[in-house]
This record gives structure tokens, sequence and C-alpha cells, in this order.
């Protein structure tokens, strides 16, 4: 059986809700990544914040990055996966929240994070097909 932890990108690291978008652009740079998951006092999953985010929901509307806390910036309810769950469940995840980039936990820690890349790594032309189907629909 594959699992989350077999397909995600590791390494993953938090940013803390504290911190200003300004910050968190300098470390999606840093990290080459396009998103940071969110991450509460406890170092608890509260969110994930997307460089579109920083783009469209705080730039383009004229507020300061600099400003600006990615604790804000974060809605809903976060989703995240076990680092032991097979790959039907981090797609039904994905799919059915129509989201991009799943964090991984394990024992209460962040051990990486899957992205549609990875997925494209490791799925078959088929599963690739019925994911993108399933997330881009409107």
């Amino acid at each position: 059986m594959t699992t989350a932890k077999d397909i995600m990108h590791p390494g993953a690291q938090w940013i803390p809700r504290h911190e200003t978008l300004d910050r968190a652009a300098q470390l999606m740079r840093d990290l080459n990544v396009g998103a940071l998951p969110v991450a509460d006092e406890n170092e608890r999953l509260c969110g994930i914040i997307t460089d579109r985010d920083i783009v469209i929901r705080c730039v383009a509307m004229g507020h300061d990055p600099a400003k600006v806390t990615c604790g804000e910036m974060t809605q809903g309810t976060p989703r995240w996966i076990d680092a032991g769950s097979d790959v039907q469940e981090v797609l039904t995840e994905m799919e059915g929240h129509q989201i991009r980039r799943l964090p991984v936990i394990e024992n209460k820690k962040l051990v990486g994070m899957i992205s549609e890349a990875d997925l494209a790594k490791h799925l078959t032309d088929q599963q690739l097909k019925e994911f993108c189907a399933n997330v881009y629909a409107s």
C-alpha cells in the first residue's frame, strides 16, 4: 500500500499565524514553495497561506503585506491527512474539498506536504485525469 508519507514532499515548514505576509512570501521564496501551513502557538494547523492568497487577497486589494498576518488570511477548516493514510484517502480528501495542497501529519507533527506535482509523479494517468476533473470542476 502506498501511503501519504510515500508520496509527500518531506520537510514542510510551518509559519506562525502571527507572522506577516511579507515574511511568508520570503519564506516561500527561500523554500521554493507556493504554500505554507499556518500554525498556532501550539504548532497546530490553523490554515494554509498560498502565494495566490498574498497577491489576490492582500496586494491586489491594496493592503500592505508587511501589516497583514498569516492568521488574518487563513479561512475555513484546515484540511490535513495522516502520514499512514493510503493514496485513495489522499485523493478523497483533496477532491472532496477541491484543494491542491495537503499537509501530512504524523504523531501530531507536520512531516510534509502533498501537492499536485507529487500526485503527478505517483498516480496513474487515469487517476490523475479523475483528480483534475474533480478538483477543477466548477
